[in-house]
C-alpha cells in the first residue's frame, strides 16, 4: 500500500451544486480531522465508515458547510482509506478546500493517481482501468457500454481463462522435463496441439471482434458523394437535424470536406459531405473533387445519392457491402429505376428512418455492437502476439523438444498478461493511466 497521501477535485472545472474532494492513504483519516468540525460531538476519528457526515469544511479564512464520508481500507476504490468532501461547486471553494488537504499533509495526485493505485492494490486488472478511462472518454452511448464491460472484467475473464490452461499445460510440460523416469504427467504431443489449439481458437474469436470494436472507438465513416446536385448537402443537414453545410442550386458549391455526427443506436455515425463527383477544370474545385475520391476509397460507408437516372460510381463495384444507393428528392421527381437502396427526401424527411435502418445494418451488422468489447489497439496487439507464439508452438510440436516449445507458450502467456496487467512494464502502466483526469 502506498504510504503518501493524495488528494484532488473529483468533480469537473466547473459551478456546480457540489464539488468532491477525495483524499487517499494511509494519512488520509488524519487530514480530514485538522480540516472538518463535524456537526454534533463526534470527532472525524470516530468516523463510522459508509456514513456521510454534515459539518464545517475549514479552510483558509473561511468554512464551507458540507459532508465528509470515510471509506476504511481495504474496503475503497483504491483499496487505501479515503476520505470524500462533499462542499458547495462553487470553482473557488473547491480549491479552496483542496489547498486546506495539501496543507494538512496530503499532496496533489497525478494523473489517474487513484486508479492507478486501485490496480496496483490488487481492485481492479489494467484492462478494467482502460475500460473506465474509456466509459469517462466516451463519445457515444456504444463506447460506453464497451468500456462498461471492460470495467467489468469482460475481457480479463476470457483472456485468464486461457492464461490458466496455458499455464497449466506449461506445468505438465516441466513436470516430464524435470522428472522423465517417473514418468509424471506425461505429455501426449496430440493432446498438446488440440489443448493449444483449442486456446487459440478462443484468442483468434477475440481478434475477429476487433474490427466492430474499432467502429466503437471511432465511428463509421460515412462518405456522401454523387453528382453535383444531387442533394449530398441537403441530406447532411436533414441527417444531422440542422443546417451544417450551404446548400445552393449552383452546382459545385461544396469544395471542401463538411462533416458532422450522428449516433444511430449509440454508435458515432462520421458523416463526411464532399464535392460533386464531375469533370472540372476550376482548379479548387478539381482539389475537391480529387479529397471526395479518395473520402469515398477509405470509408465505412457509401452513401451515394442520385436524383435521376442510376449511373454506377466510378471506382466503385456494383456488390461492394459499403455502397447505399440512394434516391434523394422523391417530393418532386418519380424514382425512374429498381436499383436503388432507399428512396428518399432529403427536403422532407421522407424515408430517412428507412435510410438510417440500413446504415445501421450495413455499418454495425445490424446491431448496436453491444457485445464488442475489444476496442482498445493495445489488447488486439497483444492477443495478436498471443496467437503468433501460439501456433509456433503447434507447428514445432513433434519436431522440436518440449522445453523448446515452452517458451513460445510462455511466450503467449506473457502476452495475454500484459492486457490484465500481470505482465506489463512500467511504461504500459504509465500510457494506460495518463488517459485519467487528475481527480480519478
Amino acid at each position: 500500500m502506498t504510504e503518501q497521501t493524495i488528494a484532488a477535485i473529483s468533480t469537473g472545472p466547473a459551478t456546480g451544486g457540489v464539488a468532491i474532494i477525495r483524499i487517499s492513504g494511509s494519512g488520509a483519516l488524519s487530514v480530514a480531522q485538522k480540516m472538518f468540525d463535524p456537526a454534533g460531538k463526534r470527532g472525524v476519528e470516530n468516523f463510522i465508515p459508509n456514513y456521510m457526515y454534515p459539518g464545517r469544511i475549514l479552510c483558509d479564512g473561511f468554512s464551507d458547510f458540507g459532508y465528509a464520508v470515510y471509506f476504511k481500507a481495504p474496503r475503497s476504490f483504491t483499496g487505501e482509506d479515503i476520505v470524500e468532501f462533499h462542499c458547495h461547486g462553487g470553482i473557488e471553494i473547491s480549491r479552496a478546500v483542496l489547498r486546506a488537504a495539501l496543507s494538512n499533509g496530503a499532496r496533489l495526485a497525478v494523473n489517474g493517481e487513484f486508479t492507478k493505485r486501485a490496480f496496483l492494490n490488487g481492485k481492479l486488472s489494467l484492462a478494467s482501468a482502460e475500460g473506465l478511462a474509456d466509459m469517462i472518454n466516451a463519445s457515444s452511448l456504444a463506447e460506453v457500454r464497451a468500456g462498461c464491460m471492460l470495467y467489468a472484467e469482460k475481457l480479463t475473464g476470457e483472456v485468464k481463462k486461457f492464461q490458466s490452461e496455458l499455464k497449466d499445460i506449461l506445468a505438465g510440460i516441466a513436470a516430464d522435463i524435470d522428472y522423465p523416469e517417473e514418468d509424471v504427467a506425461s505429455t501426449e504431443l496430440s493432446d498438446l496441439v488440440l489443448r493449444l489449439q483449442k486456446v487459440n481458437g478462443g484468442i483468434d474469436i477475440l481478434i475477429k471482434g476487433y474490427s466492430r470494436g474499432k467502429k466503437i472507438k471511432s465511428g463509421i465513416t460515412c462518405a456522401l458523394c454523387g453528382a453535383p446536385n444531387a442533394g449530398k448537402s441537403s441530406l447532411l443537414n436533414a441527417l444531422l437535424g440542422y443546417d451544417r453545410a450551404i446548400v445552393s442550386p449552383v452546382a459545385g458549391t461544396t469544395r471542401d470536406a463538411v462533416e458532422g455526427t450522428i449516433q444511430i443506436d449509440g454508435v458515432n455515425y462520421n458523416l463526411v459531405d464532399t464535392a460533386g463527383l464531375r469533370e472540372s477544370a476550376d482548379e479548387i474545385e478539381s482539389v475537391g473533387i480529387s479529397i471526395a475520391k479518395k473520402t469515398v476509397r477509405s470509408a465505412d460507408l457509401i452513401l451515394y445519392v442520385c436524383e435521376g437516372e442510376y449511373v454506377p460510381l466510378d471506382g466503385v463495384e456494383e456488390d461492394d457491402p459499403r455502397l447505399i444507393k440512394i434516391f434523394n428528392k422523391c417530393d418532386i421527381s418519380p424514382v425512374r429505376s429498381d436499383k436503388f437502396d432507399v428512396v428518399i427526401s432529403a427536403r422532407t424527411g421522407e424515408n430517412l428512418d428507412c435510410l438510417k435502418r440500413i446504415m445501421k445494418e450495413r455499418g454495425a451488422g445490424g446491431s448496436s455492437l453491444e457485445g464488442a468489447y475489444l476496442i482498445e489497439e493495445r489488447h488486439h496487439a497483444a492477443l495478436c502476439r498471443a496467437s503468433v507464439s501460439l501456433n509456433n508452438a503447434i507447428n514445432a510440436a513433434g519436431l522440436f523438444p518440449l522445453d523448446l516449445i515452452s517458451l513460445d507458450i510462455t511466450d503467449a502467456w506473457s502476452a495475454l498478461g500484459e492486457i490484465t496487467g500481470e505482465t506489463a512494464n512500467e511504461s504500459i502502466i504509465s500510457e494506460v493511466f495518463s488517459k485519467f483526469c487528475v481527480g480519478k
